[in-house]
Parts: structure tokens; C-alpha cells; sequence
């Protein structure tokens, strides 16, 4: 039997490689999309300021010479100052279904987290808890939506084969816009809005300080949730900078409280529907067909990437309505300019408040993400 080897990734052909493993392994499956080979060259280098609290090594597997599997392994500094419990990650995990790939894999990234004083393993993080997070464990018949993982239905199995269990589930709920809140929703949304609250889009004008205004709100709103890691200075510049491109005012909404800027729901097109036949490649005439298809063609999807109300305005007496306000206003907007889903993601299992929030506007669970944990 043909053994298995670990390259670690070193120089710019190599992380080539270990981009473009995925695309192997989902060579057949319908509902793969491949990133984007320039997005994912941001996402893995320093270009993407996780790495300046972060050390990351990545590990290619091979077997029969051919590129087999991949993985990652990263302990953020960052967090553990936030959380000082001796726990690293790894993630973008692919491999063919073969248990002594995975077992190389995750022997290997183990290792090096052992090796660098952790004691516990979480995982996938792609790279960490604000980008892409989880295992897709349910969902598989539908294609992903931006910056959402798809995997294979074996990996998680193969996990659990190696010691891994579940440490917490994430869900991706469905908006059909066809469908019309229930009568309930929509009486309380017919309502006449206190003098004191105010929902607004992004003003584009003053850009930059709004995606710091929405970040300190998304960092109150979060900071008590489970695997919560403030985002920082650095990493905000960097999110006004990469959303702006995407982002549509209209697919915005700030709700202010009594002048203060207290909520927020940011959603962004779903550049998977405009990518899914590129196969990563913007060369020789993907750019033209990501255009017409951004400019002319128009996108039907679209997610919720970021939304989040300080907790001192959801403890107060108009509190619980700020949630659906955000919902509401992005739905609306949705309909308006011919969306006919948006998803939103990633909501914790156990977020019992905005789970059902977002069903009683009809909006349905359609896929889960599993992160998995192991005592190294």
C-alpha cells in the first residue's frame, strides 16, 4: 500500500496546489463552486491581516503521486488573548475519501499544534471564527453561497473516525422572497416607529467610518457568544476594503437609537452565482463573463454576512424589535431590485432569540455547519 506524505506549503506554486486541491475533489459534484484563485491568494497570504496575530502552516498530501488532500493548522494570538485556553485550529480541510489520508492530515496538524503548547483543537476555521467557519454536515444538494464552505458528506465521518467530536453547530437560514411574512410579523411591522428609532443605510459618503461604526457594534453584539473573537483595528480597515466593491447601500440598514447607531445588517450579492463555470480562473475570459453577468445579467441571490444590535439597546423596551426592523428593511430591498433568496448565516444552534426571529419571517434552516473539537 502506497503511503502517504506531507508537503508543507512553502512559496507561491505550492500554495497554487494547495488551492486548487478542492477542485479535484469535487471535480463531480454538481453543487461545488471554486472560489476564485486571486480571492483565495488574499485570503491565504499576509495580504489578509489575520496573519499578523496569527502563525498558519499549511500541508498538502500525497499519495500515488498525485496532490490527494490538504490542510491547515493556525494558533491565533488573538484569541488566546481573549481566551487563554490553550486551543488551536485547523481547517480548509479536502481530501479524497481514503482514512489514511485523513489520518495523515490530522496526525499532522495535531502535532504542530502540540508542538506550540496547545491543548485542545478546534476546527475547520477557514481561517478563524469571522471568516469561514464549520464543516457543512447538512445541505449538501444546494450550492454554496459567498464565503460559505461546501464538503463532501464523508469528511465529517472521517473526522469522528479520528477522534473528533461535535463542539457546536451553525446554521444557514433561507429567505424566500416570495413569501410573505405571516400576519403577525407584519402587523408589528406596520406599526409606527417610536420618535427615537431611526433605520438608514450605509451613507457611502462617509464610508470608512461606518464599517468602523458597524465593527464596534458587532463587537459589542457578539463578545458574549460562544468562540467570539473581537474584530480588530487592522482587520476592519481590511473588511472596508474588501466589502466595498460589493457592497449596495440599498442591501444595507443601520438602526439608530435616539441619534446612536445601535444595530446594523449588511448583506452582499452572491458572487457564487456569478462564478460557478469559471473553475477559479478570471483568465482568458472570465472576466467578461463576471461582469456582464455583476452589470447586465443581474444575480437573484444574495447573504447576510454581518448583522448585530449592541446588547444595551436589545435590553431595552424596543429592543426586540431592532431585529426585525434590520430583517425587514434588507427584505424589502431584496424584493425590490429582484432578489429572490438571501441567506443568512452563520446563526449558533443554540441562538434560540434570533432563530426565531428569522422563522417567523418564514425564513427556513437549510444548511448546518458542524465545528468539531478534540483533546490533543
Amino acid at each position: 500500500m502506497t503511503e502517504v506524505s506531507l508537503v508543507p506549503v512553502e512559496g507561491r506554486a505550492l500554495l497554487d496546489r494547495f488551492i486548487r486541491v478542492p477542485h479535484r475533489i469535487h471535480r463531480d459534484d454538481p453543487y461545488y463552486i471554486a472560489p476564485l484563485h486571486l480571492e483565495r491568494l488574499d485570503a491565504l497570504t499576509p495580504k489578509n491581516p489575520f496573519f499578523a496575530h496569527a502563525d498558519v502552516q499549511f500541508w498538502i498530501a500525497r499519495k500515488d503521486g498525485r496532490d490527494v488532500g490538504r490542510i491547515s493548522a493556525q494558533v491565533d494570538r488573538h484569541a488566546l488573548a481573549v481566551r487563554p485556553d490553550a486551543t488551536g485550529h485547523f481547517g480548509l480541510i479536502a481530501a479524497e475519501d481514503d482514512p489514511a489520508i485523513f489520518r495523515a492530515l490530522l496526525g499532522q496538524a495535531e502535532g504542530w499544534l502540540r508542538a506550540r503548547g496547545m491543548q485542545r483543537v478546534l476546527g475547520p476555521f477557514n481561517l478563524n471564527i469571522n471568516e469561514e467557519t464549520g464543516l457543512l454536515v447538512d445541505g449538501f444538494e444546494t450550492p454554496p453561497m459567498l464565503l460559505m464552505g461546501h464538503d463532501r458528506p464523508y469528511v465529517g465521518p472521517r473526522l469522528e473516525e479520528q477522534g473528533f467530536a461535535k463542539e457546536k453547530d451553525v446554521l444557514a437560514y433561507l429567505f424566500d422572497m416570495s413569501i410573505e411574512p405571516p400576519a403577525a410579523v407584519r402587523r408589528l411591522l406596520d406599526r409606527p416607529l417610536p420618535e427615537s428609532v431611526k433605520v438608514r443605510r450605509i451613507d457611502f459618503k462617509r464610508y470608512n467610518e461606518e464599517i468602523h461604526t458597524v465593527t464596534a457594534i458587532f463587537n459589542d453584539a457578539w463578545q458574549d457568544n460562544w468562540g467570539f473573537v473581537p474584530l480588530t483595528e487592522v482587520e476592519t480597515d481590511h473588511l472596508a476594503k474588501s466589502l466595498k466593491p460589493l457592497l449596495d447601500p440599498r442591501a444595507t440598514s443601520i438602526v439608530e437609537l435616539r441619534g446612536e447607531p445601535v444595530g446594523f445588517l449588511i448583506a452582499l450579492p452572491n458572487l457564487n452565482e456569478a462564478i460557478r463555470d469559471l473553475r477559479g480562473k478570471l483568465l482568458p475570459f472570465g472576466w467578461a463573463k463576471l461582469l456582464w453577468r455583476l452589470k447586465v445579467g443581474g444575480l437573484n441571490t444574495a447573504r447576510v454576512a454581518l448583522m448585530g444590535v449592541k446588547r444595551v439597546a436589545a435590553r431595552q423596551v424596543t429592543g426586540s424589535l431592532l431585529p426585525f426592523l434590520l430583517v425587514d428593511a434588507v427584505r424589502r430591498e431584496a424584493i425590490r431590485y429582484g432578489l429572490t433568496h438571501v441567506e443568512l448565516s452563520w446563526i449558533l444552534e443554540d441562538n434560540l432569540p434570533m432563530r426565531r426571529i428569522l422563522e417567523s419571517f418564514g425564513a427556513v434552516a437549510y444548511k448546518t455547519y458542524r465545528v468539531y473539537g478534540k483533546s490533543l
